[in-house]
């Protein structure tokens, strides 16, 4: 999946630098102050994606003795630089779409209809190959695209009115709503970079569920000190102490870990760290059963964990 959101982002960068190259030579042609400047505003949102890409890249890279967890995160730091970017651009568009609330802009509407069919086309493409979101990275990009795509729907719509009724007016309005809503969703995808980076357990997995389904097996007496986490919004990982019998076999033990391992990746997590404590055994730590009257029995589930 990190190599297709890899090619997905490289595909929209290359859209997105072509097509400001052309919305320039367009602006230029039209006499339009505004596609020229948004024409500025798509080659900044280049950079931003080309950073992107490149810690896409990165990400992809195997684990070593420095990054034991592997390159994931850098996935997940493109995402907020991204989305961080995004963010200003939305800003700067409300900021300058607010004068022309009062002063509109009179441009070439029949050059500008056509630059908004291709634009439409262009970032179209680039959203629909990006909105699988196979990482928090990719759709960060997304929301880039779709902001674009949205621009051009709005400016396509204004200038048919525009062919019909005298209202200007409705570009700066448009260009606001389409901000508005775009800043929404960055803001939800920056909650979710935050939530990766400081470890909170994914939403999609109920542990209640998971530990139902485990304890299942009459073999495993109990489990504690459960450590959920997600690298990078995509691969999650866990660590977990079970409780067995102390006088059960070691072919038993096998098999206990082996079905642990099973319901853990049908819950959707890629990685797991089991360890096994016997019923009379000790387990150091606040989240571990010492003895059932200080503990109350049950399982435990924490956070406190080291990479």
């Amino acid at each position: 999946m990190q190599k297709k959101s890899t090619k997905n982002i490289r595909l929209a960068f290359l859209l997105n630098f072509i097509f400001a190259i052309i919305e320039l030579v367009g602006g230029f042609y039209t006499n339009s102050i505004a596609i020229i400047t948004d024409s500025l505003h798509d080659f900044g949102d280049s950079i931003s994606i080309l950073v992107s890409w490149g810690l896409e890249r990165k990400s992809e890279r195997q684990p070593n003795k420095n990054y034991t967890y592997g390159y994931g995160r850098f996935s997940v730091l493109g995402a907020l630089i991204c989305s961080i970017f995004l963010l200003a651009t939305s800003i700067i568009a409300v900021a300058g779409a607010i004068p022309r609330l009062f002063t509109p802009a009179d441009i070439d509407y029949n050059g500008v209809l056509i630059l908004a069919v291709l634009g439409f086309m262009v970032n179209g493409v680039a959203v629909l190959k990006t909105s699988r979101n196979h990482s928090l990275n990719e759709r960060a990009i997304s929301l880039h695209m779709l902001e674009d795509v949205l621009g051009w729907a709005a400016v396509l719509v204004v200038g048919i009115v525009m062919k019909i009724f005298n209202l200007p007016i409705l570009d700066p309005i448009l260009s606001i709503l389409i901000a508005i809503f775009i800043s929404f969703n960055v803001l939800k995808n920056i909650k979710k970079i935050f939530e990766v980076f400081l470890e909170k357990s994914p939403t999609d997995i109920n542990m209640d569920d998971l530990k139902k389904h485990i304890l299942s097996n009459n073999n495993i007496r109990d489990i504690h000190h459960i450590h959920l986490w997600s690298l990078d919004g995509v691969n999650k990982y866990i660590t977990l102490h079970a409780i067995i019998s102390k006088d059960i076999a070691r072919e038993d033990i096998v098999a206990i870990k082996s079905f642990i391992k099973t319901e853990l990746a049908e819950h959707g997590i890629s990685h797991s760290s089991i360890e096994i404590e016997f019923e009379d055994e000790e387990c150091d730590g606040p989240e571990c059963h010492v003895n059932a009257e200080n503990t109350g029995g049950g399982a435990h589930f924490g956070h406190n964990h080291n990479h």
